[in-house]
């Protein structure tokens, strides 16, 4: 699955404002992959990490901790500077594809392993960063892909995770066709909670040792996608019926509480965020202003609905009743940042996959 407009990379990521360590989550799941990762592949000072869309180090930085050497590949200037920094990761401020892949196996700069953490969604040139990191791993290396999983954004109605950064909604039937088709192939696949449900998939060189060794996953999850109807087209034409449902449901909730007086706030200056607030028609009559960890976005508005950004701490300040949380994917962290605010009799409403109120 793909959306058909495509916004220049240049214009969309020299500047970026999503800094992967505000989610602690996020550090947490790559504290633990970095961990299993280092274990399985036996993985020290000879040995060198690389990322593609390396964002502030927020996974770099446990395999430094861990003694592996580390390059981060990054082409927002902002974020790559923080990288540098503040954790001390080596970054190749960059777009990722052959001709960067070149360059660094000129330099003798070849991955052991190579991660790509919900990057492939955002790349219009996937046959350029397959190429390429075709090219940048070693014989024995192993590629890391995570990218969010199109059967779970149907089934749970992810439609506010469609906009213009996210070019491609991957399965493992045709992810696994296009590595083909660059001398790779998936050994592993596990799906995994982040993000509402993505794919983590380990990639090797066809000639590897990882791949003559492979576990059944691969074709049990390849068989699976097949009943499901990966490549049926009846597979996805409920899902904007299901769309239209869950917009209906959350709008007639807030128009209610606001009759009631009932004052509601947001939770996730977030780009699926934007969506749902633009694609419900919400603004500051119905939303009084957004708070998010980030620093970089506190302040500003979020785009089309024109809410101010604020500081977490302003839930407490103000007391809204309700708080519509559209960071729905880190839903358990934030609810317990926000246990304060809820011992007080706040409440949150949580949009997706089914409207509810916790």
């Amino acid at each position: 699955m793909q959306i058909v407009e495509t916004v220049p990379p240049e214009r969309l990521f020299r500047h970026y404002l999503y800094f992967s360590s505000f989610s602690d989550t996020m550090v947490e799941h790559s504290r633990e992959l970095v961990g299993q990762m280092v274990e399985r592949l036996g993985l020290d000072d000879r040995h060198l990490a690389m990322e593609i869309a390396s964002n502030d180090g927020y996974l770099l930085q446990f395999y430094r901790h861990k003694g592996v050497r580390t390059l981060g590949i990054e082409p927002a200037r902002n974020v790559a500077a923080v990288a540098r920094e503040q954790r001390g990761i080596e970054t190749v401020c960059e777009f990722f594809g052959r001709e960067l892949a070149a360059q660094l196996v000129a330099q003798n700069r070849r991955a052991d392993v190579l991660h790509s953490h919900n990057v492939l969604a955002h790349v219009a040139d996937l046959h350029g960063v397959m190429g390429g990191a075709s090219f940048v791993l070693k014989p024995t290396g192993v590629w890391v892909i995570e990218t969010p999983y199109v059967r779970r954004l149907i089934e749970n109605v992810e439609f506010d995770t469609i906009y213009h950064e996210h070019l491609c909604y991957f399965a493992l039937t045709p992810l696994e066709r296009m590595l083909r088709l660059h001398g790779l192939a998936a050994f592993d696949v596990q799906e995994v909670a982040i993000h509402g449900g993505s794919l983590r998939v380990f990639v090797a060189p066809e000639q590897s040792p990882w791949v003559r060794l492979r576990n059944d996953s691969v074709p049990r999850m390849l068989e699976e996608e097949r009943r499901w109807g990966v490549d049926r087209p009846e597979t996805y034409r409920g899902f904007s019926d299901h769309v239209l449902q869950l917009r209906r449901s959350l709008l007639d909730l807030l128009h209610d509480l606001r009759r009631q007086g009932k004052r509601i706030a947001v939770y996730g200056a977030s780009a699926k965020g934007a969506t749902l607030l633009n694609y419900l028609g919400l603004g500051p009559r119905d939303l009084e202003y957004v708070v998010d960890r980030s620093t970089v976005k506190q302040t500003h508005f979020t785009p089309g609905s024109h809410l101010r950004v604020c500081d977490p701490h302003r839930l407490l300040e103000t007391m809204p009743d309700y708080v519509l949380l559209l960071t729905w994917n880190f839903a358990d962290e934030i609810l317990a940042q926000q246990a304060e605010y809820r011992r007080r009799g706040g409440r949150f409403i949580l949009p997706v996959p089914e409207v509810r109120i916790v």
